[in-house]
């Protein structure tokens, strides 16, 4: 069972599928404001700078999901708030937090029995360090994890460098490998650097093959 069409927000739904050779089996990678939940032996990769994703997993029922936000919260967007759809509030931590547990629980997971693993949060947009938007988003995420009474089973959040994070539901484990090559970091700069700007107005620059499981 995946994510689908009748969920919550379905125009976030991760949509990209290809055959992971990292992991050796097909894969869902997720862009920012979007968001997966399967039942499948179906790999959910995702790469950050500054954003945050949460890997959430029930292993006795068999049910994992991940998102990618860009902001903590609603308070973050400034002019229109409470104007926005559900696929721009899926930019939005508490938003896009709410939204994979409900999925979730949909899917046959129960609350008490999920566990959570969070990456992201970089400094890696230097013309936003005064903002330190790493940093708010990966307070948020462990603030609102905690709670909501859900255990963080791993993490690897702020520091200076981009992500690349794979989760794997049917093992529960995330491969993680930091960001160096530049063109890797560039890319990775100017996608969030573009997004941030459109939701906040403001402007975007520079940062950072290590593997580590989780």
């Amino acid at each position: 069972m995946n994510a689908a069409s009748s969920a919550a927000a379905p125009g976030s739904v991760a949509s990209h599928h290809y055959f992971d050779r990292d992991v050796g089996m097909m894969a869902v990678k997720l862009l920012p404001s979007e968001y997966y939940v399967t039942s499948s032996n179906t790999a959910l990769s995702t790469v950050l700078g500054s954003c945050v994703a949460a890997c959430l997993h029930d292993r006795e029922a068999g049910v994992a999901g991940m998102n990618h936000f860009m902001l903590p919260d609603e308070g973050e967007q400034g002019a229109g708030a409470g104007t926005r759809d559900a696929v721009e509030s899926m930019r939005y931590g508490a938003y896009a937090m709410d939204v994979l547990i409900r999925e979730l629980v949909r899917a046959g997971a129960r609350r008490d029995r999920i566990k959570a693993k969070v990456f992201g949060g970089g400094a890696v947009l230097a013309n936003m360090t005064t903002l330190n938007i790493g940093d708010r988003n990966a307070d948020f995420v462990l603030r609102y994890l905690n709670n909501e009474r859900i255990e963080v089973a791993a993490q690897d959040l702020r520091g200076p460098h981009a992500r690349r994070v794979c989760f794997v539901p049917a093992t529960g484990k995330a491969i993680v490998r930091k960001l160096r090559a530049q063109t890797e970091v560039r890319q990775v700069q100017r996608e969030e650097g573009e997004l941030l700007r459109r939701l906040s107005g403001l402007r975007a620059a520079p940062a950072a093959d290590n593997k580590g499981i989780q």
